[in-house]
């Protein structure tokens, strides 16, 4: 919930100054990768913990993707014609 409101929040800051909610997005799957990762292997307690891994760095590439996304300009505030 935290990785979200952080989200949220710096998508109303502009453009280069949002990173950090990105980067909360994406250290929130972290654990997750890392968690399935150890569980397969060195400790072999899960044996498709790969797939799950897998499945858990996929939902981070849209975010990632999203990231690296350029803005369109907006136009100045006051700015006449």
């Amino acid at each position: 919930m935290a990785a979200g409101a952080v989200a949220i929040a710096a998508a109303w800051l502009p453009q280069g100054r949002d990173w950090w909610g990105f980067l909360a997005l994406v250290v929130i799957v972290i654990p997750w990768t890392l968690a399935y990762l150890v569980s397969w292997w060195p400790l072999g307690t899960f044996p498709r913990g790969w797939i799950a891994a897998v499945v858990w760095a996929v939902i981070a590439i849209p975010v990632i993707v999203a990231a690296g996304w350029a803005e369109p300009l907006r136009p100045k505030k006051g700015g006449g014609l």
